[in-house]
């Protein structure tokens, strides 16, 4: 791919995350450092458009000064812009209209007219003829979808482009669009999916566009711990070159996949806290899925000791979480009333008991299932038939 062809970090991805971070009261500890990001993030890239979406903040982010220049520069560059784009029309080609379509689209993009932006690379789209550029301009839809939580906009156009993609796009696009996909599975919660996706993409990420890598690698060691076997943990987490090579730049991360592979379950509560402070919660994408997260990882935590024991005493299981047996009893109730453990409490003798489910069992209730269904289905055919 030439330099040409890299895309351009448009919109900037880090801008709604930073209004994210300060429109957020939980996360008053970070808003002087978000503060400072967003204003340079909307002066850098004259987000006047952008600006003018947000609700209000108290102080404003910009003064009516500023916000006049910003107005002023983007008005300057539609200028530049449209009469480039007139002159294509009228005496270049289809090659040059398609790069000055691309140009003004961009632009719109970059400043975080979302309306306007959407259109333009939609028209940029019909009059662009390569396949790798079509795919391109495919991604800064999902981008623009991805910075306005435009979840329509994520759907569409991540379908789209794997579709053009299968007509014959080149490896750098197949592997930035295996990101795509697995950001919007995990916006939606499909962490199994997505972390299959974030593994096969990790040894040759290229979606610098979409996402800093120590971000990507975060989110890959976050889905890859909920979902992967014990086995694959080790291969594809915390064996991997890639993820070590960032691990000592995120090191609640590093506490956090460890402490539940080595069984050390009181260091990892201490670190599902931490990272439920550091990464989930001020994250646009995590944020709405938090407690289910930490929820699913208490429970996974819970299941994998259990699974080397018949029986264990409340007090045994609140050491090795290092929290109270109270807190202990009431979670593994919750968890065994809604089926997510196999295993009941003594309350008498203050003993958790396991549960293993015989695996004859379960195919002989799935037998016994499934010819109910077959019956019925077959009364219900011989009522229509006589």
């Amino acid at each position: 791919m030439s330099n040409e062809d890299v895309p351009l970090p448009i919109p900037n991805g880090k801008v709604p995350q930073n209004y994210f971070v300060l429109s957020n009261p939980r996360l008053s500890h970070i808003h002087n450092e978000a503060r400072s990001a967003l204003i340079k993030g909307i002066q850098d890239d004259e987000m006047a458009p952008y600006y003018m979406s947000l609700p209000p903040l108290t102080p404003p982010l910009l003064s009516q000064d500023d916000l006049n220049k910003l107005k002023d520069a983007n008005t300057k560059a539609l200028e530049t812009l449209d009469a480039a784009l007139s002159s294509a029309y009228d005496t270049e080609g289809e090659s040059e209209i398609s790069d000055a379509l691309r140009a003004r689209a961009n632009y719109l993009t970059k400043i975080g007219d979302k309306d306007k932006a959407v259109e333009a690379q939609k028209l940029a789209l019909e009059k662009t003829p390569g396949l790798g550029a079509r795919i391109d301009i495919v991604l800064t839809l999902v981008r623009i979808g991805f910075s306005f939580n435009d979840q329509e906009i994520i759907r569409t156009y991540t379908k789209k482009a794997e579709a053009l993609v299968e007509e014959g796009g080149d490896w750098d696009r197949r592997n930035r669009l295996k990101v795509y996909s697995g950001l919007q599975l995990v916006s939606v919660r499909q962490f199994d999916r997505a972390a299959t996706l974030f593994v096969d993409a990790l040894p040759t990420f290229t979606a610098s566009e979409l996402l800093d890598y120590n971000d990507f690698v975060t989110l890959t060691v976050i889905a890859g711990t909920l979902v992967l076997k014990r086995p694959d943990l080790k291969k594809k987490i915390i064996s991997s070159p890639e993820v070590n090579q960032v691990l000592p730049e995120i090191p609640a991360l590093s506490d956090f996949t460890k402490s539940l592979y080595n069984c050390d379950y009181a260091k990892f509560f201490v670190s599902l806290a931490a990272l439920e402070q550091t990464y989930l919660l001020p994250s646009r994408i995590l944020s709405p899925h938090a407690r289910y997260y930490v929820r699913e990882m208490r429970i996974l935590a819970y299941a994998q000791l259990l699974e080397s024991y018949r029986s264990l005493t409340l007090q045994s299981m609140s050491t090795a979480f290092g929290v109270g047996v109270e807190f202990v009893d009431k979670d593994l109730q919750k968890f065994i009333s809604s089926g997510r453990l196999n295993c009941t409490i003594d309350k008498v003798h203050g003993i958790v008991e396991t549960n293993r489910p015989s695996s004859k069992n379960a195919q002989y209730e799935t037998v016994v299932r499934q010819g109910d269904l077959l019956l019925n289905s077959v009364q219900k055919l011989s009522k229509v038939l006589y």
